[in-house]
């Protein structure tokens, strides 16, 4: 399975890596509304938004998309920060009726993805027709299971994900789907398919050190919806102007450097490459010659005013053992990919 694949057609995954904590009690909506960036006050059941949460100081502490059931709320985040997020939201449950459950055990997913998902949707798993533009989370009855389906984030192609009870259900639908022919994908598949999409991944681009808005993650900020931790941070940002640095796409051409490594201008540094990937230049858009010959690709950070002047100037952005181009995310791909 390539990367080209999955923007051509179909593709499944195994879903490694997240966890799930359920929210109960009576005080649950107006509770976590003033824990995080986004309005979950706003939400309906079936629906779902992404959020951060912040110290005092307005820095970031983790993140999480919000689902809104009938009896709960669901965060879906990396499961490997489940413990300190646990913990930290733990400790601002005061005299406020909310259970926090670490519920990961109990769910197994299947990611589906592709620009030809839909038909393979419809054909083994929602088999009703449903339109996938209007659908974010909803139960289905594919086994006698609670299961749910629900919409992923991806600026590049359709990305669905499947939440199965029982790991056994999950084998059986991947076992329909390769048998009907639809590849699965690698890690490394659906690596370079989040750097290609500008999607920021906790701990690695996105760090408890970065303010919200320097992440360039708008989803992430309802700025009308009243108090919550950090938002004063949040706001003063926002009324006083941009901050001084922001999260950017970059084309690279030298040596494929390692995540971390410094970006520079004029001799001096000005943001850093966070992930860091090489691509098949057939996949990269025909509109530009830088994008005709480059493969590889990174995310990072970089000083507003060098991004400024490596757009108006075409000033050179350095780091060690090749150029930095700053470009807009999604990176841009053609319309046609044959």
């Amino acid at each position: 399975m390539s990367l080209s694949q999955i923007l051509t057609s179909a593709a499944f995954a195994p879903i490694q890596n997240v966890g799930w904590i359920r929210i109960t009690g009576e005080d649950r909506v107006r509770w976590l509304n003033g824990m995080v960036t986004n309005n979950i006050a706003a939400l309906k059941p079936g629906e779902g938004n992404y959020n951060f949460f912040l110290n005092a100081q307005g820095r970031i502490q983790g993140d999480a998309t919000a689902w809104m059931l009938e009896d709960s709320i669901l965060l879906e985040t990396a499961a490997d920060r489940i413990p300190a997020l646990m913990a930290m939201l733990d400790h601002f449950i005061i005299m406020d009726d909310v259970e926090l459950t670490d519920v990961t055990d109990q769910r197994v997913g299947l990611a589906l993805f592709g620009t030809e998902i839909a038909p393979v949707i419809d054909e083994f798993v929602l088999k009703q027709g449903a339109d996938l533009s209007e659908l974010q989370l909803r139960n289905f009855s594919w086994t006698r299971h609670n299961d749910f389906f629900l919409r992923g984030n991806s600026m590049q192609c359709p990305h669905f994900g499947v939440w199965f009870e029982e790991t056994g259900d999950r084998y059986t639908l991947s076992r329909e789907l390769a048998d009907a022919g639809v590849p699965q994908s690698t890690p490394e598949d659906l690596e370079q398919l989040r750097i290609l999409s500008g999607t920021p991944l906790y701990g690695t681009d996105i760090r408890d050190k970065d303010l919200p808005q320097e992440t360039a993650q708008t989803r992430a900020l309802h700025f009308s919806k009243g108090c919550y931790l950090g938002q004063e941070i949040v706001e003063r940002i926002r009324s006083r102007g941009n901050v001084h640095r922001t999260f950017s796409g970059f084309i690279l051409t030298g040596d494929l450097p390692a995540a971390g490594a410094i970006l520079s201008y004029q001799d001096k540094p000005v943001g850093e490459l966070t992930s860091v990937t090489a691509v098949d230049s057939k996949l990269l858009t025909q509109n530009s010659e830088l994008y005709k010959t480059s493969l590889m690709l990174a995310l990072g950070y970089i000083r507003r005013e060098a991004l400024e002047a490596a757009k108006a100037k075409n000033a050179t952005i350095t780091y060690p053992g090749g150029t930095a181009t700053p470009a807009s995310l999604p990176f841009q791909i053609p319309e046609s990919r044959s």
